[in-house]
């Protein structure tokens, strides 16, 4: 099985522009492609991952990924899947973004000077420094307004109003392509599937500026068995970077997903063997269970290392057995976070992260779905002083499977 039929049986491909090149291309390891990455946070998280998954199938099997960080669209935001305008960053903030980026994409692909090693570029070094008006004359006449409004990438921000300045963002994300394909040879982008108008208005623009050929493939959203996208918890993104999300919490997200996404996820995010993975789509009940366990481990050792994982994986474990683990995430407060010498239940649970606002804090406390060290908590104003948090500290749970010991620090 080539890698392009491997990427189909796992279900990772949404859309080609031409599938039997594009197989030739990536099964001889003849593929130069890119992947995007607009800065707009300073970590990736799990909405990346595919992408970064994909990317590390295709350099194994001879491929070379350039890694296209958004220096210059960044300055614009991607409006696709957006009802509000992003918030405008400064350049700096966008810099120390990218060189973020970096070191999480370390993890997944190599990067060096060899065929396949993979290549970080900037696309600030060529759009930043534009002259407006030739470039307009240069890739302007190109582009057809009425073909782009019906554009799915604009589709939701047309309904509240699109800004000239998001309109733009297509014929930037065209122009990258055509620079990569002058500039390094760049046969090919991926991208997600809400991409799609964007990555043919690349492929056409090379076409009609160059007369040649490129292609683009579009990677399946990574949705669940709801049709919603993966990768939200109650607090908010599951991000790579562990000072955002603690591996202990990125293995528990794959650990609590739905029995009807786990087959799915570890067929599209793990390197399981294929075969392995079908003799887990006969389990039942309690082996679903030992299956998001493998899924779990597999990609927090992805993205945190083999040693993170155990720890992560021992950790759930010993909470689940009612025991305390030295590897469970820690919230440490500080004088700063009590009042007179003591903190609210809200707060607690604002400040462990196991809840995104004091509101939702509030109503999971009078719902009875806050327990603290084993005792349930329902009244929101109770409070906790140094003493009860000093030592060993609490263990606070939020539903059934959320933990964080909370403890006092001076």
């Amino acid at each position: 099985m080539g890698v392009y039929e491997e990427l189909i049986e796992r279900g990772l491909l949404a859309q080609v522009t031409d599938e039997e090149q594009i197989k030739e291309l990536v099964n001889a390891g003849k593929a130069t492609f890119y992947i995007g990455f607009d800065p707009t946070a300073d970590s990736l998280h799990v909405g990346h991952f595919m992408a970064l998954c994909l990317m590390k199938r295709l350099q194994m099997a001879g491929n070379k990924p350039i890694a296209l960080v958004g220096g210059g669209t960044g300055m614009i935001g991607d409006p696709s899947g957006r009802t509000d305008m992003r918030q405008m960053m400064t350049k700096e903030t966008i810099d120390h973004n990218c060189e973020c980026f970096r070191r999480q994409m370390e993890r997944f692909i190599h990067f060096g000077t060899g065929e396949s090693d993979a290549v970080m570029v900037n696309n600030g070094d060529w759009l930043l420094g534009l002259n407006y008006v030739e470039f307009l004359r240069e890739v302007g006449p190109h582009f057809s307004v009425n073909n782009m409004l019906r554009a799915r990438c604009y589709e939701q921000r047309m309904e509240r109003g699109l800004s000239f300045l998001e309109f733009n963002y297509m014929i930037m994300q065209a122009y990258d392509f055509y620079r990569l394909y002058q500039d390094y040879g760049c046969n090919m982008q991926f991208g997600g599937d809400d991409q799609w108008s964007n990555m043919l208005a690349g492929t056409e623009l090379i076409r009609k500026k160059l007369g040649k050929d490129a292609h683009a493939m579009t990677i399946t959203l990574l949705l669940n068995s709801e049709g919603k996208k993966m990768g939200k918890t109650a607090s908010g993104a599951v991000w790579l970077d562990p000072a955002k999300t603690s591996p202990y919490d990125f293995y528990q997200y794959w650990r609590n997903i739905d029995d009807a996404d786990v087959i799915k996820c570890l067929k599209m995010l793990t390197f399981l063997p294929l075969e392995e993975i079908r003799e887990m789509e006969t389990w039942e009940g309690a082996q679903l269970n030992r299956a998001k366990e493998i899924l779990a481990k597999e990609l927090c050792a992805l993205v945190h290392g083999q040693e993170e994982a155990e720890k992560a994986e021992a950790a759930a474990k010993a909470v689940f057995s009612g025991a305390a683990s030295e590897n469970m995430p820690t919230c440490e407060l500080s004088e700063a976070d009590l009042t007179e010498g003591t903190i609210d239940i809200v707060s607690i649970l604002v400040k462990a992260k196991l809840c995104g606002s004091r509101g939702d804090a509030r109503r999971n406390v009078e719902q009875g779905g806050v327990t603290v060290s084993e005792e349930k908590v329902t009244d929101s104003h109770r409070t906790y002083d140094k003493d009860a948090l000093s030592g060993e500290g609490l263990i606070v749970k939020r539903g059934k499977k959320n933990f964080v010991r909370v403890v006092y620090c001076g």
